[in-house]
């Protein structure tokens, strides 16, 4: 029975997670199998290792940790008062599938506040700060409301990514100060989560209709998906410019983004967009790579 139930709780904070895994916990063999169930190593830490880079095993696995763990506070953030837009989206969740009580997850949530900080405290402000900047972010995004318009939802995912790779990127970098590759990736990142996030919202919208949400592919339906085509290319011709890739490299890069980015405005169904999303992905994690250029000068071909 305690077996048993250890198993049912550790795969509901599983599925708290399970979609953001593409985003955040997302591995590098997704760019070959993006079908894959098992996510086992996150963006966020893609792109620590491409920017601190790491010092050793063991401070990858403190990073790896540290990223899933905020993760799960920001999505029982997210779901535990929105169980309309799960069960119109992702009713396999554990809340509209009742695999969890509201005042269980609510209990959860904020439960999560403290051990993350407490978690963050081992690896000095470096990562305690990304902690409670997160913290605050999720407060405006979800208990203030701040998430049901376009423009102040993006702002706030941009620096909420911004917080997982600042603290993911110190942990690395075993608390030093960041460099300049480090701090112009952070930068880069930030840009581009804040320009291209809301792809993640075009197979969302019945959901965020349902909730009063504005959007900003509601917001603007067509015009939100030639922005995204031309985001995407526009980026990655930017960014391989920026971290000296090779021209092959170069190539590759924009040819991705282009056929994403035409993806999200050629083809439109619910289903068409969450694939494209899973695309999308793809495409962020390869920008998220770029920094081992200046490390390495490996994409110089």
């Amino acid at each position: 029975m305690l077996l048993s139930n250890l198993r049912h709780f550790c795969w509901t904070l599983v599925l708290f997670t399970y979609r953001d895994h593409k985003t955040i916990v997302f591995p590098v063999v997704s760019a070959f199998s993006i079908h894959s169930k098992f996510y086992l190593m996150s963006l966020q830490t893609v792109f620590a290792c491409a920017a601190a880079p790491v010092e050793s095993p063991t401070r990858l696995l403190y990073g790896i940790f540290w990223t899933w763990l905020h993760l799960l506070q920001a999505c029982v953030s997210n779901q535990y008062q929105n169980i309309a837009e799960d069960t119109i989206n992702r009713p396999w969740r554990p809340l509209p599938s009742g695999r969890i009580s509201q005042k269980s997850a609510a209990v959860m949530r904020w439960l999560l506040v403290p051990i993350c900080a407490a978690a963050s405290v081992a690896f000095g402000q470096g990562a305690l700060i990304p902690s409670l900047s997160l913290t605050a972010l999720l407060i405006a995004h979800n208990e203030f409301g701040f998430a049901s318009h376009w423009l102040t939802k993006n702002i706030l995912n941009s620096l909420g990514y911004l917080c997982f790779e600042f603290g993911a990127t110190t942990i690395m970098n075993s608390g030093s100060q960041l460099d300049v590759i480090a701090l112009q990736s952070l930068l880069c990142s930030c840009l581009v989560i804040l320009t291209t996030i809301h792809a993640q919202d075009f197979s969302d919208i019945d959901g965020d209709i349902a909730l009063g949400r504005v959007t900003l592919p509601i917001y603007a339906p067509s015009t939100s998906r030639v922005f995204t085509f031309i985001a995407l290319v526009v980026w990655s011709d930017i960014l391989g410019l920026l971290w000296s890739v090779g021209p092959r490299s170069h190539l590759a890069l924009c040819g991705l983004g282009g056929v994403v980015g035409w993806r999200f405005f050629q083809f439109r169904t619910r289903k068409d967009d969450a694939n494209t999303y899973l695309a999308y992905n793809v495409w962020l994690l390869a920008t998220h790579l770029l920094p081992v250029q200046a490390r390495w000068n490996v994409l110089r071909f």
